[in-house]
């Protein structure tokens, strides 16, 4: 398959994006059902953890199934399930002109826009980094890392059900000799984690407040272990300043305070993946900037 791909990179690039539209497509799932998944997992230990007596008066039921897979989809309004073909990465909505097709009821144009942003992103890997071992791990984590991004904007959570299995993924490419040395990719992932815990334990013993959350840790320990402790610096920086920009900037368009906490995940998740593509170019550029050469 990789020589058929060496051979057609055109070829290459049309099948990444036909796979990666339907990747997309299933992420709308799981940015939408796996933190509903993870309130249900929560609500049913704490009802373990309650007395005998609390328990008879605990009134919530428990929930049906629902996971990945279960309930079918169904429009929010009208409950009517979608049906296949409605269910076609972006054409179907367009086909649709963006409602459903059995109430008239407004679909989101957020689902195509991930789709296609999940479609675009990989393509531009796919580019970079041809048909490779290190090309297909930067597409799975890509894939990740548009969920990650969605999720947190949604609930402020960075999901260990992602993050962990991420990092394990990253210290196992290393292994396998796709990326950087394993003794590189450990103290990228230890230096990742610990430069921001550091940076949360510090304001937070000075302000009394949590200043980020510790999938923000686990996210910077991805990125360590897979590029390396070295491309930390440029990942910390371009997150701030694209966090700065991006967030000073909704804050006032939506008019509300500066003080409101913003998720810092999607812009880490941005600039680690600018990192993964351009990573050594900007680090260059910039050497060579400050030497003034």
């Amino acid at each position: 398959m990789n020589l058929v791909f060496d051979q057609s990179p055109l070829f290459f690039l049309f099948t990444i994006a036909l796979v990666s539209l339907s990747i997309g497509s299933f992420l709308n799932v799981v940015i939408y059902r796996l933190p509903v998944m993870m309130q249900n997992e929560w609500n049913h230990e704490c009802k373990l953890l309650l007395t005998d007596d609390l328990k008879q008066s605990y009134t919530q039921d428990e929930p049906k199934v629902f996971n990945l897979a279960t309930p079918a989809s169904t429009c929010p309004k009208c409950k009517s399930k979608i049906k296949a073909w409605q269910n076609i990465p972006v054409l179907s909505w367009l086909f649709l002109k963006g409602k459903c097709g059995s109430c008239d009821n407004s679909i989101s144009i957020r689902y195509p826009s991930i789709e296609l942003l999940t479609a675009i992103a990989s393509v531009a890997i796919a580019h970079y980094f041809g048909p490779t071992a290190l090309g297909f791990t930067y597409l799975i984590v890509t894939w990740c890392l548009v969920a990650l991004i969605f999720i947190d904007i949604d609930h402020m959570l960075l999901p260990d059900q992602i993050t962990l299995p991420l990092l394990w993924l990253a210290l196992l490419a290393s292994v396998l000799g796709f990326t950087i040395e394993p003794a590189q990719a450990i103290i990228g992932a230890a230096v990742g984690y610990l430069c921001f815990w550091s940076v949360y334990w510090i304001f937070k013993l000075v302000t009394g407040k949590e200043g980020m959350g510790y999938g923000d840790f686990k996210l910077m320990a991805v990125f360590g272990a897979l590029l390396g402790w070295q491309s930390l610096p440029m990942i910390i920086l371009l997150s701030s300043l694209v966090g700065a920009v991006i967030g000073i900037t909704l804050l006032s368009i939506q008019g509300k305070d500066k003080a409101t906490p913003i998720p810092f995940g999607p812009y880490i998740a941005i600039a680690g993946w600018i990192a993964m593509i351009w990573g050594e170019k900007i680090t260059s550029a910039y050497y060579q900037f400050a030497l003034g050469h």
